[in-house]
């Protein structure tokens, strides 16, 4: 019994989150490897766990569909913000909690990140890698503090990191910038990385 409460301990079971809702950004496609499909179920139901809301993009495809649908599911606040021009494309077969359309990608960008207390990208393509590395120039320029998490599945996500390495090796990335993104292969580790993360500061 004690090794059980022990796991649910270091899980962060046990105690409260510091976010109240987090912004997830990824790809409405699934992802040809199954496994993407299955973190975004795990990084959902994560949140659950937590007990911590959920804002991303709107669409009702591909991951998006399946992180909002286990937090929806798991009976917490989902918010969808979506592009009027994209709604067509994007949602299919009815929306997951509450939807908020806006009429441009800076707004729709705008206020995900005003709802959200982090952030946390899932696999996915040109649009999740927007989202992802404005809100990491944002944390740069000291225009928010909310920690940054990367959920690397299978890899997906290492040529990213390499490029930024040598980027800070280059001299075009500081140390300091290089420790706003949190990586991790897991839903479970890349939030206990986030409940913990703290900003750097380059002085």
């Amino acid at each position: 019994m004690v090794n059980i409460q022990e796991q649910h301990e270091q899980e962060g079971a046990m105690k409260p989150s510091r976010f109240k809702r987090v912004c997830v950004f990824c790809g409405s496609s699934g992802g040809k490897n199954p496994s993407y499909q299955l973190a975004a179920v795990e990084l959902g139901n994560e949140l659950v766990q937590r007990n911590i809301d959920l804002v991303y993009g709107g669409g009702s495809l591909g991951l998006m569909r399946l992180v909002a649908q286990a937090v929806h599911d798991g009976g917490l606040y989902v918010l969808g913000v979506i592009l009027k021009t994209l709604m067509s494309k994007e949602i299919t077969g009815g929306s997951v909690g509450e939807v908020r359309v806006v009429s441009g990608m800076h707004e729709r960008k705008a206020e995900m990140a005003r709802e959200a207390d982090a952030f946390v990208a899932l696999p996915g393509g040109y649009g999740t890698l927007e989202e992802f590395l404005e809100v990491i120039s944002w944390a740069q320029l000291g225009i928010h503090q909310k920690p940054v998490g990367l959920l690397n599945v299978d890899g997906y996500y290492n040529s990213l990191l390499t490029f930024i390495d040598n980027a800070v090796g280059e001299g075009f990335v500081s140390p300091a910038a290089r420790h706003i993104i949190v990586s991790a292969p897991t839903a479970q580790e890349v939030m206990r990385k986030l409940e913990e993360y703290a900003p750097q500061h380059s002085g």
